[in-house]
């Protein structure tokens, strides 16, 4: 709230003491602009770099192709492509050797639910680097609540 002090006259008038009734909008738009950094500096840290795509629980099981590459992340943390145990350091090669060198093709990736998520990640990172993008993670399918 402000007060007006005078009238701007000189002379022997009182001055008229009324209110301002002006709403001071400076503190308003420096709260906004400070929002708005703060999302600018956010959202780019809030996206995920590993696309993974993971089916809702309801969906129905999408249709297996007819032969698909799994990696296996055993509790050991031993790791296989199909049925052969493969090394970290040749998980590249053994992926080249499975897809034909084809590396759009969706890799399934089944992992025991005792391994750690860091474990399952750093599998997960391998993938990518080795240019496989198309990252399916493999699990039970729960039985479905009647409606």
């Amino acid at each position: 709230m402000a007060v007006r002090l005078g009238t701007g006259r000189r002379g022997g008038d009182v001055d008229d003491l009324g209110e301002v009734h002006d709403i001071n909008v400076t503190p308003f738009i420096d709260v906004v602009l400070v929002l708005l950094i703060i999302f600018m500096v956010v959202a780019p840290l809030s996206t995920v770099d590993i696309n993974v795509e993971l089916p809702a629980s309801t969906a129905e099981p999408a249709p297996k192709p007819d032969r698909p590459v799994t990696v296996t992340l055993q509790p050991d943390h031993t790791v296989s492509v199909g049925e052969m145990a493969t090394q970290r350091e040749g998980l590249a090669a053994a992926l080249d050797a499975a897809t034909t060198g084809r590396r759009d093709q969706r890799i399934f990736l089944r992992a025991d639910k005792t391994v750690s998520y860091g474990e399952l990640m750093e599998l997960m990172n391998l993938l990518r680097d080795a240019g496989y993008l198309k990252i399916a993670l493999v699990g039970l399918e729960a039985p479905t609540a009647a409606r």
